[in-house]
């Protein structure tokens, strides 16, 4: 059963113009380190911190936990390149104690957007 829908956009240059002004401080709060690096290995780090960025607010949104904060969601890639969330410490015992199963995640960026959108199964 679907649980929840959420969606989020971010305008890249947005990303890139808080990592410039803030730097190590912005990505410390919002991203893991398994994530900076991720992104910063890519020709365009600022559009895969985006649709990170956007992808932890989409998740938050269809989710509706409490206490779950921007870096205890971890957005990671399968070896096919698919998006996952990484099920792991504090969120995973949050999934567990509210039934979700399962999360899909669609993550995309053309130019100047980045966009994510996250699907929930769970029970009723």
């Amino acid at each position: 059963m679907i649980r929840g829908i959420g969606v989020d956009i971010v305008r890249i240059k947005r990303m890139e113009s808080a990592v410039g002004r803030w730097g190590r401080r912005f990505l410390d709060r919002v991203f893991t380190q398994e994530e900076i690096d991720f992104c910063y290995k890519k020709s365009h780090p600022y559009a895969s911190f985006a649709v990170r960025f956007a992808a932890k607010e989409a998740f938050i949104k269809a989710a509706g936990l409490k206490g779950i904060s921007f870096r205890d969601i971890e957005i990671m890639n399968l070896v096919s390149g698919a998006p996952v969330i990484k099920k792991e410490g504090k969120l995973a015992a949050a999934l567990a104690d509210s039934g979700i199963e399962k999360i899909h995640l669609s993550l995309s960026h053309e130019r100047e957007y980045g966009i994510a959108m996250i699907v929930i199964e769970g029970e009723g």
